[in-house]
């Protein structure tokens, strides 16, 4: 090989090696990886004022975080890096952000940011979109519920009974007024004034009033007063110094009227079980917190109706009928025989005097109380509809001489024509021969000395003696002497008759009513030959035969002698509606019968179909 040649090689491998000696030391880009990493490590950490360090705008990014932080009142936030792409002086990171909310509530997306290499440093290049895709300039995320609606209280026929809307509280403030015992007064006679229109209205005792704001300090929350009648108040009482009305959100009745009082106990009751569940949202917002658009929107979740048992044209066909004795202590109680829902609950305003007289009031049941004797008679004496018994004008039993109504004879009869007819004779001997603590068991069979706790309701049922003497039992087989009852307990006792066995009473759904002891029920012959016997009262020679309602009225008559006259009761059943009514010294049991002859023709004027 010549010179030239090899001078030729020498370069060509000269400038190999410049070549591989420039390329090794030129540098690569540096990544944008850490600048991501660091950043999102000062975010998850709360940092953002570090965390905003890594962009080219600072305050705007440390506020942009801060807000969006505190609006989503997040618990944390984790970051997961998917790419990042880099090509020379600029990267784009992808990334997943998951916010941990309250309530184990979390909200995920995936967004992207885009950084810039300058004098070899990597910067952020902050976009809103960095932290949402959907966020603009000035924006940043909020956390917001979304309240749901509380559900309604509804009747048996389906009406709404309460619904959400909002009552005044009366206060007093202790400090801005000076004549406390006026300042209750004048109170007292707004509430008063306004009771003369609306039936709703709760008074109250101005002299107990005035001791308490005398005795109390700083602010006094008299009483509510839904919003129509409270607006009234309002007005009376404007000007008055220290007296507030706060408006504040509560179920309100639809119906005032409409058993006012089982209303008000039902809607503190129920009260918690009517809010649903709040949905919620994360939504893009302004910097004064005007909503741009939604990001995530949960529905909330309305809970179902709470329904009671009272049923509107019941209730209204109860009502009219014990104000036909409006000036009298007057009451039906209806239930449902077949499921024990309390239809309806009606006093008279002189019965109201006296409180839940018809739920809890313990009156003699007289001959209603025959239900019982005769069903003591005939599943443990052997008798039936057909048995020949004594029925005499009056009877001497163990020195008690017992008369019948005006002294009638009958003689020997059928106890159907007996039971029809109501003669004491006849029963009170039944019961002198019956063992010791035979009525008892049988009446707690037809659900009497049961004690019933129902949500909503007091009541009970009646009491029954163990007969320890032979007076003692001679007086309780026909409903006097220690024996005595309520109208629900008188209710349940026909409703028993109806369905066969003692229903458990119940008002709210969902809400269990306990009972103090579990009876048998009657045996079913008992049940069958019973309804006979209820069955003959209405018909021609019965005590109850001019009743004029329509349908097959089965039940008994009573009238309870007392030392200031007798109360009027008939109970029974008519298809599935069980009922009890009693005037308080209400004389003979007709009146009793013709109130119920009202309650049903008006109950079925009130559900026949509209005339064409």
């Amino acid at each position: 090989m010549n010179r030239a040649s090899l001078q030729v090689i020498a370069l060509v491998l000269a400038a190999s090696i410049s070549m591989l000696v420039l390329t090794a030391c030129t540098p690569k880009p540096a990544s944008a990886k850490p600048v991501v990493e660091e950043f999102f490590a000062q975010l998850t950490q709360q940092e953002f004022g570090n965390a905003a360090q890594f962009t080219d705008q600072p305050p705007q990014v440390t506020a942009m975080l801060t807000k969006s932080w505190e609006g989503l009142q997040a618990e944390s936030v984790n970051a997961e890096i998917l790419d990042i792409d880099t090509k020379e002086t600029i990267a784009t990171a992808t990334y997943k952000l998951t916010w941990n909310l309250p309530k184990e509530r979390e909200f995920s997306y995936e967004t992207r940011m885009v950084l810039n290499k300058i004098n070899d440093q990597w910067s952020i290049r902050w976009q809103p979109t960095a932290l949402h895709p959907t966020l603009g300039a000035n924006q940043h995320l909020e956390l917001r519920a979304i309240n749901a609606q509380r559900a309604s209280v509804i009747s048996s026929d389906g009406a709404e009974v309460l619904v959400p809307g909002s009552v005044y509280r009366i206060l007093v403030d202790l400090n801005e007024t000076g004549d406390r015992t006026g300042t209750a007064y004048a109170i007292a006679a707004a509430l008063e004034k306004a009771k003369t229109q609306y039936d709703n209205v709760r008074t109250i005792d101005a002299t107990k009033l005035a001791e308490n704001l005398n005795k109390a300090r700083g602010i006094y929350s008299v009483t509510t007063v839904d919003k129509l009648p409270g607006a009234e108040v309002k007005a009376q009482l404007d000007g008055k110094p220290g007296i507030r009305f706060n408006e504040e959100a509560a179920m309100v009745s639809t119906d005032p009227t409409f058993a006012p009082d089982i209303i008000s106990r039902v809607a503190g009751l129920v009260n918690d079980s009517l809010d649903g569940a709040n949905g919620w949202r994360v939504a893009a917002v302004t910097d004064n917190g005007a909503l741009i658009d939604d990001i995530v929107y949960h529905e909330p979740k309305v809970a179902p109706a709470v329904r009671i048992s009272l049923d509107h044209k019941v209730q209204q066909a109860a009502e009219e009928a014990v104000n036909l004795r409006a000036e009298m202590q007057a009451m039906i109680v209806a239930m449902k025989a077949s499921t024990g829902e309390i239809l309806a609950v009606a006093q008279t305003d002189k019965a109201d005097e006296q409180g839940d007289v018809a739920l809890s009031g313990l009156y003699p049941p007289g001959s209603t109380f025959k239900i019982i004797t005769a069903a003591a008679g005939i599943q443990d004496k052997g008798l039936n509809p057909g048995s020949i018994v004594p029925c005499p004008g009056s009877m001497n039993l163990y020195g008690r001489t017992v008369t019948n109504y005006n002294g009638f004879s009958l003689g020997n009869v059928p106890l159907q024509q007996a039971f029809a007819r109501s003669c004491n004779t006849t029963f009170a001997e039944i019961s002198t021969h019956l063992d010791k603590g035979e009525l008892k068991r049988i009446g707690a069979e037809f659900g009497l000395g049961i004690d019933y706790e129902i949500p909503g309701l007091s009541t009970i049922t009646g009491q029954i003696p163990e007969g320890e003497t032979a007076l003692d039992k001679t007086e309780a087989g026909y409903g006097q002497g220690l024996t005595l009852v309520s109208p629900f307990g008188m209710a349940l006792v026909s409703a028993t008759a109806a369905r066969g066995s003692t229903p458990t009473p119940t008002l709210i759904s969902g809400f269990e009513t306990k009972q103090s002891a579990q009876s048998p029920a009657p045996r079913p012959e008992t049940i069958e030959q019973l309804r006979a016997l209820m069955g003959a009262v209405t018909e021609p020679g019965g005590t109850a035969s001019g009743i004029k309602a329509g349908g097959k009225i089965f039940g008994k008559t009573g009238e309870a002698e007392i030392n200031q006259g007798s109360h009027a009761w008939f109970t029974g059943y008519r298809d599935d509606i069980a009922f009890a009514t009693l005037i308080v010294l209400g004389g003979g049991s007709e009146s009793a019968v013709a109130i119920t002859d009202r309650f049903f023709s008006r109950l079925d004027e009130l559900h026949a179909p509209p005339a064409p």
